[in-house]
């Protein structure tokens, strides 16, 4: 199955630029909802118990970009949505460890609030405990308490985001290209936790398609 998929598509510095084809608006989104359904339901229903396994093999070693490009213009607070937003905290994880890890312990020791716990990373964090958590949610949307990986997600998000903004106030007067690119990811990392606990409230009430 992983032969199915390319490497994944390396992100530059803006990780985070939406995708832009040639699929009709419409069409896109559609196939955005129908493949994220589909690839949900195939797992969940364990018709094949290595299913699951393979997905997050998958996930692990060569992405699941192509399939993900259609989910990256979904609406935020929708099943697409969601797994988008996921996709792109595993390709920040996966793609630049050293770099997340750094960040997101400036996070956990900024934040006094329990946005770590959850989370669920030991400190000080390592690119392997990023590794690690990473595939604990991606194991957690695809094979257990969905809600639960998606509150997790967000809580990752939101130290990292804490974490950007303090590493970028130290780098305003030596390094302002650097600092004005992590302001810029603490915002979208924001709003992707944001997305993410709404799609987990939605999730738990059935609404989330």
């Amino acid at each position: 199955m992983a032969d199915d998929f390319h490497r994944p598509t390396r992100f530059s510095n803006d990780w985070f630029e939406r995708v832009e084809g040639d699929v009709d608006p419409v069409v896109r989104l559609q196939l955005a909802s129908e493949t994220a359904n589909a690839l949900l339901a195939r797992v969940r229903a364990g018709a094949d118990p290595e299913v699951a396994e393979r997905i997050l093999r998958v996930a692990r070693e060569d992405g699941i970009d192509i399939v993900a490009e259609l989910w990256s213009g979904a609406r935020p607070h929708s099943l697409p949505g969601a797994l988008w937003r996921v996709h792109v905290l595993h390709a920040l994880v996966t793609q630049r460890a050293e770099e997340a890890a750094h960040i997101y312990q400036a996070g956990a020791d900024a934040l006094p609030t329990a946005a770590p716990v959850v989370a669920g990373v030991p400190a000080p964090a390592t690119p392997a405990e990023l590794r690690t958590l990473s595939e604990t949610i991606l194991r957690g949307v695809f094979a257990g308490d969905f809600a639960l990986a998606l509150e997790r997600a967000a809580a990752f998000a939101i130290v990292t985001a804490a974490g950007a903004v303090q590493l970028a106030h130290q780098d305003e007067t030596t390094h302002p290209d650097r600092a004005s690119a992590r302001t810029k990811l603490a915002a979208r990392l924001t709003d992707i936790a944001e997305d993410l606990r709404i799609c987990a409230r939605l999730w738990r009430s059935d609404s989330l398609a």
